[in-house]
C-alpha cells in the first residue's frame, strides 16, 4: 500500500509540474505576450498588436526547461535556466524574462512575468508584494555590468514584474500596480526622473469556470486560456474573440494543458474515492474491535486476529471517554 501510494504521489506531482511548465511557455507565446503589454503595462497601450508584437525581443526565457521534447523549437520561446545569482544569496528563477523594445521612444524594457497559483500570504509564508519588490531590485541591480558600466546610472534599463495571481474570489478581477513615487514633503521643487524606472503590475483573476465574463479584455482572455473549458473551445475564442492566429505550438499547448488538468482532477476524484474505502474499512475494523471487548474477549485474542495494536488503544481510549 506504501508504495502505491508514493507512486500515486509522484505521478500526481509529476502531472502538476508539468501543468505549471505549460502554463508558463503558453504565457510566453508572443501572441499572449503582446496581449499582456497592450492591456497591463502602459508605455505600450497605444500601440497596435502588430508593432508590440515586432517589438517583443527573440530572446523570451523560461525557467523551466520543456518536459515535451520538440515543442520548445518550434520558433517560438527558449527555455533555459533564468537565474540571478549574487555571492552568498540564493537564486531566483524567474518564470519568463524577455526584453521589449518601445521603437517610438527608442526605450528597452526588461520584463518578466510570473504565474503565481496563490496571493494568500497564510498560504505563501510571506506577503507576496514584498516578494514582487524584491524581484524588481534584483532585476535593476542584475543591470550594472550589462545593461550599464561605472557609474552610467542613467542608462539603467526599465523594467516591469507582471504578476499574474490565479486565485481570486468571484469579484476579486483587477489590475494594480506597484512603483516609485517622488514627492516633495518641502518646498516647491518639482521632478518625476526616475520614478518610471521600475513597475510590477498584478493581474488579479478568478478561480472558477463559470464566471461572468471580466470588464477588462486582458482578465477576461487569461481566465479563458488558464480555465478548464475544453481545448476546442479554448482554440475557438482565441482566434475569434481575440484575433490569435492558432500556431501549431500554441495548439499543442493548449491541448497539453487540458489533458494535464483532466487527469489531475480524475486522480483527486479517485485517490478521495479510495481515501473513503479505506476509511470505511478501518470504521469497521474499530466497530469489530468495540464489540468483541464488550463480550469480554481480551487484547490478546483481539490482536491475534489481526488488529493492531494502535487500533485496540484507539477503541479502549474511547471508550474510557465515553464515546
Amino acid at each position: 500500500m506504501a508504495e502505491t501510494n508514493l507512486a500515486q504521489a509522484v505521478e500526481a506531482a509529476s502531472d502538476a509540474s508539468r501543468y505549471d511548465t505549460n502554463v508558463k511557455y503558453i504565457l510566453a507565446d508572443k501572441q499572449i505576450l503582446t496581449r499582456i503589454l497592450k492591456y497591463a503595462v502602459k508605455e505600450f497601450q497605444d500601440m497596435e498588436i502588430q508593432e508590440i508584437m515586432e517589438s517583443i525581443g527573440n530572446d523570451i526565457e523560461i525557467g523551466t526547461k520543456p518536459v515535451d521534447a520538440g515543442l520548445s523549437n518550434l520558433g517560438r520561446v527558449m527555455g533555459g535556466e533564468t537565474e540571478d545569482s549574487v555571492p552568498g544569496e540564493g537564486k531566483i528563477f524567474y518564470d519568463i524574462r524577455f526584453t521589449a523594445y518601445h521603437k517610438k521612444s527608442e526605450i528597452k524594457f526588461l520584463i518578466n512575468i510570473e504565474a503565481q497559483k496563490s496571493s494568500d500570504a497564510g498560504k505563501l509564508g510571506y506577503h507576496l508584494e514584498n516578494r514582487i519588490i524584491f524581484y524588481l531590485a534584483r532585476m535593476i541591480s542584475a543591470q550594472k555590468q550589462t545593461e550599464f558600466y561605472h557609474s552610467d546610472f542613467d542608462n539603467i534599463k526599465r523594467v516591469r514584474s507582471i504578476w499574474i495571481c490565479m486565485d481570486n474570489e468571484e469579484d476579486g478581477d483587477s489590475i494594480e500596480e506597484i512603483g516609485l513615487e517622488r514627492k516633495t514633503v518641502f518646498g516647491n521643487k518639482e521632478s518625476a526622473d526616475g520614478t518610471d524606472l521600475m513597475k510590477a503590475v498584478i493581474i488579479n483573476i478568478r478561480e472558477g469556470d463559470n464566471l461572468k465574463d471580466s470588464g477588462n479584455t486582458l482578465i477576461s482572455m487569461l481566465e479563458k486560456v488558464l480555465s478548464g473549458m475544453a481545448a476546442e473551445e479554448k482554440r475557438r475564442i482565441l482566434e475569434e474573440d481575440y484575433g490569435m492566429i492558432m500556431t501549431t505550438e500554441l495548439e499543442e499547448r493548449i491541448q497539453l494543458m487540458c489533458n494535464l488538468s483532466e487527469n489531475i482532477e480524475a486522480k483527486g476524484i479517485r485517490k478521495g474515492m479510495e481515501k473513503g474505502v479505506e476509511r470505511g474499512r478501518r470504521e469497521e475494523r474499530i466497530k469489530a474491535i468495540e464489540n468483541m471487548i464488550k463480550i469480554g474477549i481480551v487484547k490478546e485474542q483481539i490482536i491475534s486476529c489481526g488488529y493492531t495494536e494502535e487500533e485496540f488503544a484507539e477503541v479502549e481510549e474511547m471508550l474510557l471517554a465515553g464515546v
